[in-house]
């Protein structure tokens, strides 16, 4: 692990539970007092998913998938907002999902809180645009995290996967994290309310013909 205390990068940390909201505060009030009320960058990256048929799902996995995918993420830009506003060129970049975009079979209900990601990303880069703060996403397609080795682990599963997915494969954890620095760089200082597919084509994939 890279030690940032050697290159003079001083680096805190806090535990936080994104599903309570006191908890969430409680983590922007130690924000506010460590960088003297003012932010540059917000990633909203929490996320989970219960696979299941749409018919299926109780309303313990809604609340659960709601609190912890949509809720957390609206209610960290509100309190974000103000500490955004003062450094006088924020950035938020939150992590929605192609599931947003597209169907994805058995995330109806994540599906639901990534496309609320997406409008809410749209929305915000209209209402704060004005304070100088950029709203932008990504939309990634299956990517080698620990919330999809199980499923990435079954062989039909994984064939299939790569077989709608034009460049061969899943995504690597760092080909998503680029493209979030990227949206927090200077070099992205015009680019507000868009979601970007990091998605290896899956999302314009469409019908292909036989030994094309």
């Amino acid at each position: 692990m890279q030690n940032w205390a050697d290159r003079g990068i001083e680096v805190k940390g806090s535990i936080c539970d994104v599903t309570c909201r006191e908890q969430r505060v409680q983590l922007l009030d130690k924000v506010s007092n460590a960088f003297d009320g003012k932010l540059n960058i917000l990633i909203n990256n929490v996320g989970t998913n219960i696979w299941k048929h749409s018919i299926d799902y109780t309303a313990e996995d809604y609340a659960h998938m709601m609190a912890t995918n949509l809720e957390s993420s609206f209610h960290m830009c509100q309190l974000a907002h103000p500490l955004l506003k003062s450094s006088g060129a924020g950035s938020i970049v939150s992590t929605a999902s192609v599931a947003g975009l597209v169907h994805v079979s058995g995330t109806s209900v994540y599906g639901v809180t990534k496309a609320g990601i997406i409008q809410l990303t749209r929305n915000l880069a209209c209402e704060w645009g004005k304070y100088g703060i950029r709203v932008n996403a990504v939309a990634p397609w299956y990517t080698k995290t620990p919330l999809v080795k199980h499923v990435l682990k079954d062989k039909g599963f994984s064939d299939e996967l790569i077989s709608r997915t034009p460049l061969g494969r899943p995504g690597e954890v760092e080909e998503v994290s680029s493209v979030i620095a990227y949206l927090c760089l200077p070099g992205a200082s015009y680019v507000t309310g868009q979601v970007i597919a990091v998605d290896g084509g899956f999302t314009v994939y469409g019908f292909q013909q036989p030994d094309y």
